[in-house]
């Protein structure tokens, strides 16, 4: 197998803009503000940011320190940097069924975003002013299989694409 070099990140600021947009996600973004409302408000936030901290600073430099030491995707980071036979090889493969698992939750969620920018360029929402109606807007939406499933194939297309163009050419250069 022909061995390429592993390419890096031209920039720190791509560098941040890549670890924020994986850390901070869709997901968050889209329902914190409701949890936060829901819960009590600043109480949640407080014990929010205190675990995020106590928890994410040291998974964060671990992770960190792991990819700098092996410079390998997480399955063969494992390999590269425990002995054969160690149980902790497993990880390596449940990072990436992780990383599987999460892209069955960011796609639809992703392909509702883009789907609703649509529904708000062309005017779908100008007319409704009920809660209800907006609600059964997004059960319409749902209900259209095909819709979702061509947005979400487009999405992992375009990823794609872009991810062919290596990290200089095209994850660094896509958001400009």
């Amino acid at each position: 197998m022909d061995q390429q070099p592993r390419e890096r990140l031209g920039s720190r600021l791509g560098f941040l803009l890549l670890s924020a947009g994986c850390a901070i996600g869709v997901g968050n973004v889209w329902k914190f503000p409701t949890i936060t409302g829901q819960n009590g408000g600043g109480f949640f936030v407080l014990f929010y940011f205190l675990f995020l901290i106590i928890l994410g600073i040291p998974v964060l430099t671990m992770e960190f320190s792991l990819g700098r030491a092996a410079q390998k995707s997480p399955v063969r980071l494992y390999h590269e940097l425990t002995p054969k036979g160690s149980p902790f090889r497993a990880h390596g493969y449940l990072a990436f069924l992780g990383n599987i698992i999460l892209m069955m939750f960011y796609t639809p969620v992703s392909a509702w975003m883009v789907i609703y920018f649509f529904y708000m360029v062309f005017g779908k929402f100008s007319a409704l002013s009920e809660p209800a109606a907006i609600t059964g807007v997004f059960g319409e939406m749902v209900s259209n299989h095909w819709l979702l499933i061509g947005v979400c194939i487009a999405l992992i297309a375009i990823s794609f694409f872009l991810l062919t163009f290596s990290l200089q050419n095209g994850l660094e250069k896509s958001p400009r």
